[in-house]
C-alpha cells in the first residue's frame, strides 16, 4: 500500500508489550511462524504458451497443491482446493481450464463467485493471464452490469463467462437457447469462495446446481467441477453435497506465509458485580486507532452493519482530531450501492485509504491492497470466519497482526477464555439443505420453465418425490400436464421472484427523501427492527432519520439529521409446533426437532447515545407482526420440575429465559451458523408440550439444517454452556453468561446451571468439549 509514512511492525509490537494496561487483558498472543514454500514443476501436460506466461510472471515453479490441482483436473476429476487466504488458489483453476481452452478453442468455462465484486477482481487476474500467452482466449464478465449490447458477444464468443450464482439463476439458465455455444462445449465450472455456500445461499446454489447439469445434459455436456474454498471442517462432503458428484480433495498448502502474530484480547471489567466490561466497539476502535496513528494500513471487522458505521464514525473523528482526511477511513456492508463499493475496493487498493471497517464482506478474496493488520470487533461466530478474516491481513512475506477483540456475549467469552480450544479446534463444518421445501419448490418453477420435466423426472439428488410438487404446481396452474411432459403455462417469470440470499424474495429499499436518491436495500427479515418509524439509519457514518416505513411498498423514506444517537430495537416471539420429524427421551427431559411455526412482532424501539452507549430514550414500534414456518430443536422438561429444583413457576421463567440466552450464544460452536441464523425462545409451560421448554430454531423459512443438527449434539452444546455458565466470575448472571441478573432474575444463572446439568445427559456425552 502506498502513500502512508514507512513503520516498523516490529518495533510497533515491542511497544505494545511493554505495556501492562494493554498486556494485561491479553487472554494469549500465538505466534504463527513463517512457513516456506513447497514447489513442484510444471505438468508435462501445460501447454508451453502457458509456461511461459508463468514464468514472465514471476512463476519459475508452482506450489504443491496447484502441481496437484493440475493433475487431478488432468485426469477428468472434480475437486476442491482447501488452502489458506493468499495461498495462490486461483491458479489451481485457471491453468487446467486455460490448458483445455489453448487446446481446443471450442471449449467453454464458467466461473462462478459468490459477489459481482469478487468476479470483478478476478477477471483482472484472468486477463492478466491470457494476454501473457499472447492467445485469443476471450474472457467477459456477464452480470447486472454488462451492457445490453455486450451480452450477444459474450454468449456468441466468450470462452471464460465470469459470473455470480445470481445472474447464473436469473439471467444465463432461463435463456439458455441464447447460450448454447456455452451449455455444448462447457468442460469446466469454477466455483469459487466454496465456504460461503453454506445455510440458506448453499442450499439455494445446489439447486441452481442441480438445473445447470439439466441444461448441460440436455445440450449434450458434462462439465467437471474445480472449488476452491477457506478452510472449513467438512470441505469434501460440502462440494459433494452441492454438486452431488465425488469430489477429490486437496488441503496440502505449499504456499509461503509471513509470521503472523495473533492476539484475543479481553476488555477490562468495568463494573464486576454485574459482569459488565468495557465495550467492545469503543475497544475495537482504540486498538485500531493505535495501528492507524503509527500508519499501518488496518482493516477493522465488525458483526453487523450497525457496528460498521459507529466505529467508522469513531474512527473518521479520531483523523480529524490529528488534522488528517476523515476520508482515508472507509466503510463497507452490504447495502452500499455497486459503485460506491468498487471505489472503496479501488482505494484501498492504490493506497488512498489507510483504514476499512467491513462485515464479512470483506471477508473474501478480494484483493484489498497489503493490509499489515486485522482488528476483529467480537468473534464472528465460526473458527473458520475468524480465520479468513485474520488471513486478510498479511500476505506471503512480512510480518503481520490480527486482533480478536471479544464482546460480553458467551460465545466471545467462551473463545478468548479457552484460548486453547480456539487455536486448537479444526474450522466447523459448513450445513445445507438442498430439499428444504420453500427453497426447492422455487427451483422446480424455475427449472420446468427452462426445460418441461418428464414423468419419473430425478431433480438432482432431491429426496423429495417430484411427482407430488409437479401435481401441486399444476393445481395452482403454473404447470401443464401434456402426454408425460408437465409444461410451464404461468405468465410470471419465476426466477426473477426468487431471491437466492434468503428464503424469501423481498427487499426494502431506503430512499433519500432530500436529495432524492436511493441510498441502500435491506432484506424484508430485518427491516422492521432497523428502518421501521423514527429510526436512526447510518449509512457511511452519515445519519438518516426513517420517516415512513412503507410495509406495502416495500419503501423506507429517509432524511438528512444530525443526532448524538443511534436506534436498536427489540422485537417479541411466539412458537407453535406444526410437527414433531424426531424425539429421544433423556434421563433429565426430553429432546426434539420438529416443523414449527414463529411468529414475531417488533415492539419497541431504544436511542442509544454515541460514545457513552447509554439508553437516553425509547418508543413504541407500531407494525403487523411477521410470520415464518422453519425447524427447531427443542428440550423439554419434567412438568413438576420447578418443584423439584425448590424454584417458583416465575423464577423457573427466568431461569428458562437465562438457559435460552446461552443456548443461543453457544450454539454456533456446533455448526457453521452466523449469529442471526439460530434464535431462542423459553418457555415456562409449552402449548405443545405442557412442559418447561426452550427451543432453538432455524431463522429461515423452511430451516436449512442448522437444528438437526443442534438435536444430533444437544449433550455437548448442554455441556459447553454450562462450563461456560459455571465458570463466570459473575454472582447473577451477565452479559458474559445467561444475561443480566436484572433480565434473568437473581437466580436466573443458578436455575441456568441446573437446568443445563438436567439436559447434559452425562450418561451419553462423549469427552470434550465441541467435539
Amino acid at each position: 500500500m502506498r502513500g502512508f509514512p514507512d513503520h516498523d511492525v516490529d518495533r510497533f509490537l515491542d511497544e505494545i508489550r511493554r505495556d501492562d494496561d494493554f498486556q494485561k487483558n491479553l487472554t494469549s498472543w500465538k505466534v504463527l511462524p513463517a512457513r516456506e514454500a513447497v514447489t513442484a514443476p510444471f505438468p508435462d501436460n501445460l501447454d508451453p504458451r502457458l509456461v511461459a506466461a508463468m514464468k514472465s510472471r514471476g512463476i519459475e515453479q508452482l506450489f504443491s497443491h496447484q502441481a496437484q490441482a493440475a493433475a487431478l483436473a488432468a485426469a477428468g476429476k472434480n475437486l476442491v482446493v482447501v488452502t489458506p487466504t493468499a495461498s495462490g488458489k486461483t491458479l489451481c483453476y485457471n491453468l487446467p481450464v486455460l490448458n483445455e481452452l489453448l487446446a481446443r478453442p471450442e471449449s467453454r468455462a464458467l466461473y462462478l463467485f459468490p459477489t459481482k465484486a469478487l468476479s470483478a477482481d478476478q477477471l483482472d487476474e484472468l486477463h492478466g493471464v491470457v494476454t501473457s500467452t499472447g492467445s485469443d482466449v476471450k474472457t467477459f464478465t456477464f452480470d447486472g452490469d454488462t451492457p445490453a449490447d455486450a451480452r450477444r458477444a459474450i454468449r456468441s464468443a466468450g470462452h471464460i463467462v465470469v459470473t455470480n450464482p445470481d445472474m447464473l439463476h436469473s439471467g444465463i439458465l432461463p435463456h439458455h437457447t441464447r447460450w448454447v455455444k456455452l451449455f455444448e462445449n462447457l468442460k469446466f465450472v469454477v466455483l469459487d469462495e466454496l465456504h460461503h455456500y453454506r445455510g440458506v445461499f448453499g442450499s439455494h446454489l445446489a439447486n441452481v446446481l442441480r438445473r445447470l447439469k439439466r441444461i448441460c445434459k440436455f445440450y449434450g455436456s458434462s462439465p467437471r467441477f474445480i472449488c476452491c474454498s477457506a478452510t472449513i471442517a467438512n470441505p469434501g462432503e460440502l462440494a459433494s453435497r452441492l454438486l452431488e458428484e465425488e469430489v477429490a480433495v486437496v488441503d496440502q498448502n505449499g504456499a509461503p506465509s509471513g509470521e503472523k502474530h495473533f492476539l484475543l484480547y479481553n476488555p477490562p471489567v468495568v463494573n464486576r458485580e454485574l459482569g459488565i466490561r468495557r465495550s467492545v466497539i469503543k475497544q475495537s476502535c482504540d486498538v485500531a486507532d493505535r495501528f492507524l496513528e503509527k500508519g499501518c494500513p488496518t482493516i477493522v471487522f465488525a458483526r453487523s452493519r450497525l457496528t460498521v458505521e459507529v466505529l467508522t464514525t469513531y474512527l473518521k473523528e479520531r483523523m480529524s482530531r490529528r488534522h488528517k482526511n476523515p476520508d482515508l477511513i472507509q466503510g463497507y456492508r452490504g447495502g452500499y450501492l455497486p459503485n460506491e463499493r468498487r471505489a472503496i475496493e479501488g482505494a484501498l487498493r492504490d493506497g488512498t485509504v489507510m483504514g476499512v471497517v467491513s462485515t464479512n464482506a470483506l471477508e473474501l478474496g478480494i484483493d484489498i491492497g497489503s493490509l499489515e493488520v486485522s482488528v476483529m470487533c467480537g468473534y464472528p461466530g465460526t473458527v473458520a470466519s475468524a480465520w479468513q478474516q485474520a488471513g486478510r491481513a498479511g500476505r506471503r512475506q512480512g510480518r503481520s497482526v490480527a486482533v480478536l477483540i471479544a464482546s460480553s456475549t458467551p460465545l466471545d467469552q467462551y473463545m478468548v477464555g479457552h484460548p486453547d480450544y480456539f487455536f486448537g479446534r479444526p474450522p466447523e463444518g459448513a450445513v445445507l439443505n438442498p430439499d428444504n421445501l420453500v427453497i426447492l419448490m422455487s427451483h422446480v418453477k424455475c427449472a420446468a420453465f427452462e426445460l418441461p420435466f418428464e414423468d419419473g423426472e430425478r431433480f438432482g439428488g432431491c429426496r423429495e418425490d417430484l411427482g407430488e410438487l409437479l401435481h401441486f404446481l399444476e393445481e395452482h396452474r403454473v404447470l401443464r400436464h401434456v402426454g408425460n411432459r408437465w409444461h410451464w403455462m404461468a405468465d410470471v417469470y419465476p426466477a426473477g421472484d426468487v431471491s437466492l440470499r434468503s428464503a424469501t424474495t423481498d427487499n426494502v429499499v431506503i430512499h433519500d427523501l432530500v436529495n432524492d436518491r436511493v441510498i441502500g436495500e435491506i432484506d424484508w427479515a430485518s427491516a422492521p427492527l432497523i428502518v421501521h418509524d423514527e429510526a436512526i439509519y447510518l449509512h457511511q457514518s452519515r445519519q438518516y432519520q426513517i420517516e415512513k416505513f412503507d410495509v406495502e411498498g416495500k419503501r423506507a423514506e429517509a432524511r438528512p439529521v444530525e443526532v448524538d444517537y443511534y436506534t436498536d430495537a427489540e422485537a417479541k416471539t411466539d412458537i407453535k409446533v406444526l410437527d414433531v420429524f424426531c424425539e429421544q427421551a433423556e434421563p433429565g427431559g426430553q429432546r426434539a426437532h420438529g416443523e414449527v411455526a414463529v411468529t414475531t412482532l417488533p415492539v419497541l424501539y431504544k436511542k442509544i447515545r454515541f460514545h457513552t452507549h447509554e439508553n437516553v430514550g425509547w418508543g413504541y414500534i407500531h407494525l403487523p407482526e411477521q410470520e415464518m414456518q422453519t425447524t427447531s430443536f427443542w428440550f423439554s422438561y419434567g412438568e413438576n420440575d420447578h418443584q423439584a429444583l425448590g424454584v417458583t413457576a416465575e423464577e423457573m421463567g427466568l431461569g428458562l429465559k437465562a438457559l435460552a440466552n446461552i443456548l443461543a450464544q453457544v450454539a454456533p460452536l456446533y455448526v457453521m451458523a452466523e449469529p442471526h441464523d439460530l434464535r431462542a425462545v423459553a418457555m415456562v409451560q409449552s402449548p405443545f408440550t405442557k412442559r418447561p421448554t426452550v427451543y432453538v430454531y432455524d431463522n429461515h423459512p423452511g430451516g436449512v439444517g442448522f437444528s438437526e443438527r443442534i438435536f444430533d449434539d444437544c449433550a455437548r452444546l448442554f455441556r459447553a454452556a454450562g462450563e461456560l455458565v459455571g465458570g463466570c466470575v459473575c454472582p447473577d448472571g451477565c452479559p458474559s453468561c445467561v444475561g443480566p441478573a436484572l433480565e434473568v432474575g437473581p437466580r436466573g444463572k443458578e436455575i441456568a446451571l441446573r437446568l443445563l446439568a438436567l439436559g447434559g445427559m452425562e450418561e451419553r456425552a462423549d469427552s470434550g468439549v465441541g467435539g
